[in-house]
């Protein structure tokens, strides 16, 4: 199952997680990277700036999954 992890760059440099949200469209032509970069207020709301943040995309496992915090 397509995923995306989140990262925050902070201001030295270096990277933290802040979420996982797992892609749920079936039809691929609407992912976008605009389209992950709007999920930004599900995992950090409008406060966090966007050019802060960025994204990988991962393969997870549906048990995985079921067992993180999103």
């Amino acid at each position: 199952m397509a995923a995306y992890e989140f990262y925050w760059r902070d201001g030295t440099g270096g990277y933290h997680l802040i979420g996982l949200l797992p892609e749920r469209r079936r039809d691929p032509i609407r992912i976008t990277r605009e389209s992950i970069m709007n999920w930004r207020r599900i995992v950090a709301g409008d406060a966090l700036d966007v050019t802060n943040l960025c994204f990988i995309q991962v393969e997870v496992q549906k048990e995985i999954l079921a067992n993180s915090i999103l």
